[in-house]
């Protein structure tokens, strides 16, 4: 998806483009060793440069300077569709009957770093007092867990809902609930209908039997219920349409009419507006050729117009104002913003050519987009040079040593992983400073999660204190961050369908494999666990069950169905 580039040369929204693009390249040490590589100029610590072969097109470079854990390939496009067809085969090899590949995955766990907090406190201490006190003996494992161990503060439910429609109507809906449904154990021609009570809930999507079968759950069956074949009791009878028991049990009561009267008593049906919610639900207030800033996705330190072109659930293709090329994302992404929104806070911004506008085209409101909580930059901020770590957008399965880059305005932060050092910052990204995709230094290690240690770094196991020493950084400071957890609801193993972000016209059958906090680890069912991504709890990449159907958005199906125990399997 992201393509192989030369450089990152763009129109800045401002007057001064050229002197802050100028300020945004980042310094190289002279004492480094510099290597290029593809059209990139890459450093290391060490030197140690090594060469590598791409798995996808055969070109021969630097083996650090590659991409993915396993240096396989030259670029991300080549790991793409490397991906693409690596999926294309293992469906093949499926349908024939064969097991999928499974590539060996080697994890280095991080020791504890024993001396991290106190060496942190120690430096900033220094830079803002200009003092040369060292207190890096004082600290012990136990202040490190008291350092990174942050006090969370649990918030209200907020499963995937927010971000889906019906999201803020669910709540009524319980096991219990009586509805009116087509009979489909029935011989005769014309439609007819019969009550069913909801069993469980998955999502969209509930487990209903028919009334009358009791105990017997041969009849049982999967329902979505915002579909128009469901409807609140008494629906039938404003409609004038008849209620006819199933075929099975026809035989089972004499008076049909009494045993429906003493079950439906004091029981609790849908509301009688409930259809047009769901139609209120499914209007979405971004429509065609509306006019967005969203990231380049060939060069992620930048923004570009986009149109929209297309309305799915809420999920808006883009299309580039220069060219054809397109992109998926959610209508509330953190992706995508406002015109003008590049100029406000700073960011890089490439300026489109085209001059003449396309009829029936609009800036979308400022209104319509996600908004970002507001946050005080005066006092003690994330300053440039800070480290930390964050979920690396090429590779979304890692999570990453970074650096903050540029400070922009209203709490964005320009960051990058260290290690790349491409000379003109091409590589660097824009999160917020609320964002749960960035997390102070010892996150990873704290929580056991393996943390991507920078290419070419040689100095292993990773130690952040010894690294934070060997580049004369310090650690953001942990209060900056995002503390909130909110109470989610999301347990291990459940099902849903989520956005594979590395091809994010995708929706997939996916399965949350591990939480940490607010942060899921997804899993898309039927491929490798290479593939999964970490996703927060509140993205609005993240749907319940039955989301495709009910929008009318393809779902990727598992690689291998045969494998996926619908029966075992916990669904939202």
């Amino acid at each position: 998806m992201f393509d192989r580039y030369d450089s990152c040369s763009e129109e800045s929204t401002s007057s001064s483009s050229s002197d802050d693009s100028e300020d945004e390249v980042p310094s190289i040490p002279a004492s480094l060793p510099i290597i290029k590589n593809n059209g990139q100029v890459y450093t290391y610590p060490d030197g140690k440069t090594g060469m590598a072969t791409c798995e996808m097109c055969g070109m021969v470079g630097v083996r650090d300077a590659f991409y993915s854990k396993t240096k396989r390939f030259c670029s991300v496009s080549c790991s793409r569709s490397y991906s693409s067809n690596s999926k294309k085969a293992s469906i093949l090899a499926r349908l024939q009957g064969k097991p999928p590949t499974k590539k060996a995955k080697v994890l280095q766990k991080q020791p504890l770093m024993a001396k991290l907090a106190a060496y942190a406190q120690y430096q900033a201490s220094q830079q803002q007092q200009n003092q040369a006190k060292s207190k890096a003996g004082e600290s012990t494992c136990s202040s490190v867990g008291r350092a990174w161990r942050f006090k969370a503060r649990i918030l209200g439910p907020s499963i995937c809902k927010m971000y889906v429609p019906m999201g803020t109507c669910w709540g009524d809906l319980a096991e219990g609930v009586m509805v009116e449904v087509l009979n489909s154990d029935t011989n005769l021609s014309t439609k007819v209908y019969w009550i069913a009570g909801i069993v469980k809930l998955s999502g969209f999507k509930a487990l209903l039997r028919y009334e009358g079968f009791d105990n017997d759950t041969s009849r049982d069956f999967w329902c979505n219920l915002c579909v128009p074949e469901i409807h609140h009791v008494g629906w039938c009878a404003s409609s004038g349409k008849p209620l006819v028991p199933p075929k099975s049990i026809q035989l089972k009561y004499s008076n049909w009419k009494a045993f429906l009267v003493k079950r439906l008593t004091g029981a609790k049906t849908l509301p009688p507006d409930f259809a047009t919610k769901v139609h209120e639900n499914m209007q979405f207030p971004f429509k065609k050729l509306m006019r967005v800033e969203v990231v380049d996705k060939t060069h992620l330190c930048r923004t570009r117009v986009a149109l929209v072109e297309q309305v799915i659930g809420g999920r808006l293709r883009l299309v580039y104002e220069e060219g054809s090329d397109d992109f998926w994302c959610h209508m509330y992404s953190p992706l995508i913003h406002a015109i003008g929104w590049s100029r406000s806070i700073g960011h890089r911004f490439k300026r489109s050519d085209v001059s003449k506008k396309i009829d029936g085209q609009m800036d979308a409101p400022a209104q319509l987009f996600a908004k970002v909580k507001d946050v005080d930059q005066n006092g003690e901020w994330f300053r440039d040079r800070m480290k930390l770590e964050a979920i690396d957008p090429l590779n979304l399965s890692a999570i990453s040593v970074a650096t903050v880059r540029k400070v922009l305005a209203d709490g964005y932060l320009m960051i990058g992983v260290d290690g790349s050092e491409v000379t003109d910052g091409s590589d660097w990204f824009c999160y917020h400073s609320t964002s749960p995709s960035i997390f102070p230094a010892g996150f990873c290690e704290i929580n056991n999660i393996e943390l991507t240690h920078p290419r070419g770094y040689t100095k292993l196991p990773f130690k952040w204190f010894d690294y934070l020493r060997e580049t004369s950084s310090i650690a953001a400071p942990v209060k900056l961050f995002n503390k909130d957890v909110p109470n989610h609801g999301f347990r291990q193993g459940m099902k849903l369908e989520a956005v594979d972000l590395m091809e994010p016209r995708l929706v997939c059958v996916a399965t949350v494999t591990r939480i940490v906090h607010r942060l899921l680890r997804i899993h898309f069912d039927g491929w490798e666990d290479e593939y999964d991504q970490w996703v927060d709890c509140q993205s609005s990449d993240l749907y319940p069950v039955g989301w495709c159907q009910l929008t009318g958005y393809q779902l990727q199906p598992p690689a291998a169905q045969s494998e996926i125990k619908h029966h075992s399997s916990t669904q939202i």
